[in-house]
């Protein structure tokens, strides 16, 4: 009876897998930008608490990626990162047990630009597909096998958009059917296209801003599913079905570059930038199909430049300008401030902040609100270019990616 019982829990669950028409999420992915959630915290466990004074060890190390300062998608047996090959901006699929070369498929050419060439944007995977979006405006959607295209466009030059002055790095975002980008054109100030073929959905004309350098979250607010970004002018929150502008809010946006990927929680909206400018966390409501949004507080505290900001437990840890900050999420409360490995970029997992030091340095600290506790720091090799790339940390693994190399560490404790 007890062996029936098992058999029929286990038909049970497997048919509900089925019936979604899609397998259940695994922990160990890193599918886009910041992760499943786009938020920069990895559901990872049992890592090392403490890291050897060398730093954790290596397991391999890939080099042949070229130029730029994307981040990592992982699937399954997979690794994709964008890079150059000669003058070609390029997408590159590793093998994740070794980093060898599987595929690499030309996307467009290749963005020159004196504080760094070659993309900066990650590749948003989806099943068996994956949209990649170069400097240069270059969106191609691509079979994850093989790295062939099912379809491309420019979303520049179809929308009438104009590259900024450190090219395009916004990573796109899959939401249902729609794959959603932000060309900041003067017949799309963000677009939503048909995943599967290319075609548009709807285009936002109620605002056509230049294109900034962050990344669109969506989120639910009070049932009305909403995109937040950032444009070159203004926070905004943009209604997912049909791409209208519900709100726009300029107190946390600068003039220079908006970069950093917004952060949501108990429906209310986090926008920080840097250049003098500060943060402003924004209180969303729905009313009547649309959201509202209302400042509930400002603060200098917190002036992040591009290195993201992730949200822990109530509280936000970045880096203001060169300075990690621990603000309460709720009030802007400023907990703590230390110089740590200076400016840069940072992930969370298991109680644990992984932060890179633009400078070449790697740190790990305690992600609490009492005290900055750091507990090891290692140095990766100088390029000439900053460490500008986000670090990953998935099933038990540090990836780090500078520029033409890929570096992975052992973070998992014994």
């Amino acid at each position: 009876m007890k062996h029936n019982r098992l058999l029929i829990i286990f038909l049970t669950l497997l048919l509900a897998a089925v019936s979604t028409g899609a397998p259940p999420p695994s922990i160990t992915d890193w599918p886009q930008w910041r992760g499943p959630e786009r938020n920069g915290l990895s559901k990872d466990t049992g890592l090392l608490k403490q890291w050897p004074a060398t730093g954790p060890s290596v397991v391999w190390k890939a080099d042949g990626l070229g130029e730029g300062y994307g981040s990592l998608a992982l699937k399954g047996d997979r690794i994709f990162v964008q890079g150059t090959k000669g003058e070609a901006s390029a997408v590159f699929a590793l093998n994740r047990a070794d980093g060898k070369l599987v595929w690499s498929t030309a996307l467009g050419p290749k963005g020159s630009e004196r504080r760094g060439n070659g993309p900066r944007a990650t590749p948003t995977i989806d099943e068996d597909r994956m949209y990649v979006l170069t400097e240069n405006g270059d969106l191609a959607c691509l079979r994850v096998r093989d790295g062939s295209a099912v379809w491309r466009k420019n979303i520049l030059k179809e929308f009438g958009g104009s590259n900024p002055g450190w090219m395009i790095s916004e990573s796109p975002l899959v939401d249902g059917n729609r794959v959603i980008v932000t060309p900041g054109g003067k017949t799309g100030g963000m677009v939503a296209f048909d995943k599967m073929n290319g075609n548009v959905i709807w285009a936002s004309k109620d605002f056509s801003d230049e294109a900034a350098y962050s990344s669109p979250i969506v989120v639910d607010v009070g049932g009305v599913r909403t995109i937040l970004n950032f444009t070159s002018q203004s926070a905004i929150g943009v209604r997912a079905n049909d791409g209208k502008l519900m709100w726009r809010h300029n107190s946390p946006a600068n003039g220079t570059a908006n970069c950093t990927t917004p952060v949501f929680a108990d429906n209310k909206a986090f926008f920080t930038s840097a250049y003098g400018t500060g943060a402003a966390l924004l209180g969303l409501t729905a009313q009547s199909g649309e959201v509202k949004a209302q400042e509930l507080y400002f603060t200098k505290d917190m002036m992040n430049h591009h290195g993201g900001v992730v949200l822990v437990n109530g509280y936000l840890y970045g880096f203001s300008n060169n300075v990690l900050t621990c603000l309460e999420f709720a009030t802007g409360k400023r907990m703590w401030q230390n110089r740590s490995v200076g400016k840069g970029s940072l992930t969370y997992a298991d109680g644990m902040l992984f932060l890179l030091g633009e400078e070449n340095q790697v740190g790990l600290a305690e992600a609490t609100p009492s005290a900055y506790v750091e507990k090891g720091r290692f140095s990766i090799a100088d390029t000439g270019r900053p460490s500008w790339a986000h670090p990953v940390v998935i099933g038990g693994k540090l990836y780090i990616r500078n520029q033409s190399s890929l570096t992975v560490y052992d973070v998992k404790g014994k």
